[in-house]
């Protein structure tokens, strides 16, 4: 099992958990919270797999995450009584996961053939697709709309790995130093409170 697979697993569990604790803040059943916790987990990638011509999605190939996510989720529903306990320790591990997706989907496109700009692209809709889809569904204004600072450090990420891979660098390498960017930029943020200029 690959570092980056292992990650994966964390980042995929973690943002599973970040999906399901919205439903539960929202008081929807059962069902809304697995929908949020799947949708949150593994929407990003999906829709990434989906634009590059990747069929069937890698979340249908490894059913892992489907699995994960929807263990994830159930245990956050019957737990939430005790979840807010947890619920600052789970931003370290989302920050985890949005690097490993950042890399994840920057290095799909590279292999597909796609052009720097896309490659990027592609990266911060890994990271934070899913999310934006879990935020529109919970009728709240997207956490990459909002001034934290979360889909500029996918993309700082992003272009990291692509410079450093036409630069010559090994993928691996070149993977872990822009997941640890995003990682690192992200918890900064969190432990500071930084945030985007605001209109």
């Amino acid at each position: 099992m690959t570092i980056i697979y292992t990650l994966d697993m964390i980042g995929t569990a973690a943002f599973a958990a970040s999906g399901a604790w919205v439903g539960v803040r929202k008081h929807m059943d059962l069902f809304g919270v697995l929908v949020l916790g799947l949708i949150t987990a593994v929407g990003g990638g999906t829709l990434r797999d989906l634009l590059l011509g990747d069929i069937p999605p890698s979340s249908l190939l490894d059913e892992t995450h489907l699995y994960l996510s929807i263990f994830v989720s159930l245990m956050v529903f019957f737990s939430r009584h005790s979840f807010k306990r947890v619920e600052k320790p789970l931003l370290y591990f989302d920050a985890i996961g949005l690097g490993t997706f950042v890399v994840i989907g920057t290095t799909r496109a590279l292999d597909s053939q796609m052009g720097w700009l896309i490659a990027v692209l592609m990266g911060v809709m890994t990271g934070t697709a899913g999310g934006v889809m879990r935020d529109v569904l919970a009728n709240q204004i997207p956490l990459v709309l909002r001034h934290e600072i979360y889909a500029s450090a996918c993309i700082a990420g992003g272009f990291l790995l692509v410079f450093l891979e036409y630069a010559g660098m090994t993928r691996p390498f070149a993977a872990l130093l822009a997941a640890g960017l995003v990682i690192t930029v992200r918890l900064l943020a969190i432990r500071y409170d930084w945030a985007l200029p605001r209109s």
